[in-house]
């Protein structure tokens, strides 16, 4: 979960990071992993956003980017890491910027694409975990599928009007009773029709929900990169904003069906 190459803090670093050393569950051993660790996130929208924002200032040591959208006007109602000035701007490049904003020692890699079946992989292999911050169902299962094959722990999200749901993926192991985790396809076997579940751009979307979650997939990363806490591993957690209401859904591994 480490890269080596990553060399050892510098002062200005133990101060920024001091409030994590701290921390008796991470420490200075949990700061060096997230120094260490590589992590791509898959869109610089509304849960991208707040991911590669908290993830830079937690020191996550290099952060990649998918993206080939452009920042709008609309944008900037929820996609709070883009700023005003650079409207028309790839998202990529907004991004880019912002994070040295926020941490100059943080690597950034910056990937201009969609992510698609002939790149999917190959831009996976290079990172440790992936975060899901697209905004449609065919990348969600392309990332869980490409992700279960490679071998690497998908944070997936999803986001409606005014609700949220959140779930950490690790089908390529077993758990502490030695069954197998569940993958996306045991939680949602398939898509739903076209035009059932509308965009944002149709339906709308609560401005400050992206934070929320995305703020909540950047924990999830932070807990598998240093080892601490229960990811949501078969748990789905759902976030109802109306209501100011959490509950959290257990799934498990279709095994029945994978013997068939």
């Amino acid at each position: 979960m480490t890269d080596p190459e990553k060399p050892a803090f510098t002062p200005a670093e133990l101060e920024r990071y001091a409030r994590h050393i701290i921390l008796a569950e991470i420490g200075g051993p949990g700061q060096q992993k997230l120094k260490r660790a590589r992590v791509l996130v898959v869109g610089a929208g509304g849960l991208g956003a707040p991911v590669l924002q908290y993830l830079a200032a937690a020191g996550v040591g290099t952060l990649g980017i998918v993206d080939d959208d452009r920042v709008s006007l609309s944008n900037l109602q929820r996609q709070v890491i883009h700023d005003t000035d650079l409207v028309g701007s790839p998202k990529v490049e907004s991004a880019v910027r912002a994070i040295a904003a926020i941490n100059p020692h943080v690597t950034v890699e910056a990937h201009e694409t969609r992510i698609a079946p002939d790149n999917a992989a190959d831009l996976i292999s290079r990172y440790h975990i992936v975060v899901d911050g697209s905004d449609n169902f065919d990348t969600r299962y392309l990332l869980a599928d490409t992700c279960a094959v490679g071998k690497r722990p998908l944070v997936s999200a999803a986001l409606g009007r005014f609700d949220g749901s959140l779930t950490t993926l690790k089908p390529y192991e077993r758990n502490g009773k030695g069954e197998q985790n569940p993958s996306y396809r045991d939680l949602f076997p398939s898509a739903p029709p076209p035009g059932l579940v509308p965009a944002c751009a149709e339906a709308g979307v609560l401005g400050v929900l992206p934070g929320v979650i995305g703020s909540l997939q950047a924990t999830e990363v932070i807990k598998l990169i240093t080892g601490i806490g229960e990811p949501l591993i078969g748990r789905l957690l759902l976030y109802d904003a109306l209501s100011s209401r959490f509950e959290t859904i257990k799934y498990k591994a279709n095994t029945a069906g994978a013997a068939a």
